[in-house]
């Protein structure tokens, strides 16, 4: 497989390098012992400098941790205030305040759904008691309560349909005879 220079380049950066700086010489033979010592003496003055660079930004970068625990800013504090921050410019964005009038506006429009729902389920009712077929089965269950209260002994049609109901179950079991008082002479057999 043919490699390319700079394409995914397997060796070291270092190494690379190198080689490259050797192919300059090659490649160009006019260059004097003297430019070369400039040029070498200028990468070195710049190797130096990026190594004070880093000393410089390291020394910075402590001093900017210090300073921000003597103030009390914690990671934690700070997430806190990015999050706090962060909410704040969402609920100003426009895309949530169109959101929230959408939600909102929903909202009002089940509630108004619902109302009208419960208002004609409620209609429906009263129609349906005013109904012939629900007068009909009224009246069937009157007549119903009139012959148990008959049955019972009251005649009155006063009461409530569970005063009725409760008068006729005690009546019917009074009315019945228990089994556990026979004799066994008197069992059939």
């Amino acid at each position: 497989m043919e490699s390319r220079p700079g394409f995914l380049d397997s060796e070291p950066l270092q190494e690379a390098e190198e080689d490259l700086a050797s192919e300059v010489n090659l490649n160009n033979p006019i260059m004097t012992e003297e430019e070369r010592e400039a040029i070498q003496q200028e990468l070195a003055k710049l190797e130096e400098e990026i190594n004070t660079l880093k000393q410089v930004l390291s020394s910075k970068e402590k001093q900017h941790i210090e300073l921000r625990q003597k103030l009390g800013i914690t990671p934690l504090s700070e997430l806190k205030s990015n999050f706090s921050r962060g909410w704040q410019d969402m609920q100003s964005s426009t895309a949530y305040k169109k959101t929230s009038e959408t939600l909102s506006t929903a909202g009002q429009k089940t509630s108004a759904a619902f109302s009208t729902l419960g208002t004609a389920i409620t209609r429906k009712f009263g129609d349906m008691r005013n109904s012939p077929s629900f007068k009909s089965f009224e009246e069937k269950v009157e007549n119903t309560v009139s012959t148990i209260k008959t049955k019972v002994g009251n005649t009155a049609s006063s009461g409530s349909f569970e005063e009725v109901l409760s008068s006729a179950a005690n009546a019917s079991s009074q009315d019945m005879p228990t089994n556990n008082l026979m004799d066994t002479s008197e069992r059939p057999c």
